[in-house]
């Protein structure tokens, strides 16, 4: 059985490709090619022959195929108005993708975010929508696979808090019996990633007046250090300067309050675990570790998941397609609860919109 899982991300799209549970396709383009030959992406998805794709799903939707997805389903995906969508020329190239692969008639779904999730309890969804998008959600799952695995315990005995710091935003995640129970996604973080600001501030979003999609894509540690977006390898080796070092201070803070919410969610949680782009970074990650081992006093582990160099959420993204197409990974798609996911990632939002 073949299947592929893609992660959508802020630099970088990524593919992983499973043939009975196995790597076979490792697959990563920078996001320019996104943009500028989205068919070359559609070309090679095409050639691997996939049984079942998992496709880029932002924000979520409860299962879907692609065969029927809606104008209003895209639209939920993104949440970028029409106007806005020329100035964003990856998402523009997204949607070239997921045109490829339904005039190819590839077996495409997409797939939830947290806030789908029956495992989260409705009172933590008011007012939010981005609890942790689909790619998020698939991070979790592959480090609930990765927990029962390197720890040798079933589904429902794992429990962790998940720290996810991408390029573009930080995500926490909590686990508990071995499903997903809560999560705080990048655009309601309690600190700044590395590019996007974190929560925003009401009353600057007040002040700022028309929010624009871009907005969200800005005002993070690297705004902070050098009022521009460097490679975060480059931010690391100056950490030694104020600037950068008071931009990463910022941001432990904020992994801090956001591991403490979720740990607070979970009670008992075996371990907190690291994933993300800047956590494959030595120097940044060992400083994490020790200062979470410092504050919380639970063991700190680095994500392992599968074998290959795409990022976490493709491969979870790749577990998940296993797992619906009835593969080796069945029991932990059922466990998790995916295909019971429901609504729309703008159900529990109680202020109008301009939509």
């Amino acid at each position: 059985m073949r299947v592929i899982g893609v992660d959508p991300g802020t630099r970088s799209f990524d593919v992983i490709g499973l043939e009975d549970g196995k790597v076979k396709l490792d697959l990563s383009y920078p996001s320019e090619v996104v943009a500028e030959e989205p068919e070359r992406i559609v070309r090679d998805i095409e050639r691997f022959n996939a049984e079942l794709i998992v496709g880029p799903s932002g924000y979520g939707l409860p299962l879907k195929h692609i065969s029927e997805l809606t104008e209003r389903d895209r639209f939920e995906m993104t949440l970028v108005r029409e106007e806005e969508m020329k100035e964003i020329p990856v998402l523009i190239g997204l949607q070239k993708i997921v045109d490829g692969m339904a005039e190819k008639g590839m077996n495409v779904w997409f797939i939830p975010g947290v806030i789908h999730l029956p495992t989260v309890p409705e009172w933590r969804k008011y007012n939010k929508i981005d609890m942790g998008t689909a790619d998020k959600m698939a991070i979790t799952v592959l480090g609930i696979y990765d927990q029962a695995k390197r720890l040798g315990i079933e589904y429902p005995e794992v429990s962790f808090v998940l720290l996810e710091v991408g390029f573009g935003y930080n995500y926490a995640g909590a686990v508990k019996g071995g499903k997903i129970v809560d999560g705080i996604g990048g655009t309601i973080f309690p600190g700044p990633a590395y590019v996007n600001s974190g929560a925003l501030d009401g009353e600057i979003a007040y002040l700022i007046g028309k929010l624009k999609k871009w907005h969200l894509f800005w005002g993070g540690a690297s705004i902070i250090a050098a009022e521009k977006i460097l490679p975060p390898e480059e931010f690391a080796r100056r950490l030694d300067e104020e600037p950068f070092a008071r931009a990463w201070e910022a941001m432990k803070d904020g992994f801090i309050k956001a591991v403490a919410s979720e740990l607070a969610v979970v009670g008992k949680a075996k371990e907190i675990i690291l994933s993300g782009r800047l956590m494959r970074i030595d120097e940044l990650r060992k400083d994490v570790q020790d200062t979470f081992e410092d504050v919380f006093g639970l063991p700190v582990v680095k994500l392992r998941g599968l074998e290959g160099k795409a990022k976490e959420a493709a491969q979870g993204s790749a577990i998940i397609g296993d797992g619906l197409a009835g593969g080796q990974f069945r029991d932990l798609v059922e466990h998790v609860e995916i295909k019971k996911a429901r609504g729309s990632v703008l159900d529990w939002v109680k202020l109008p919109l301009k939509l």
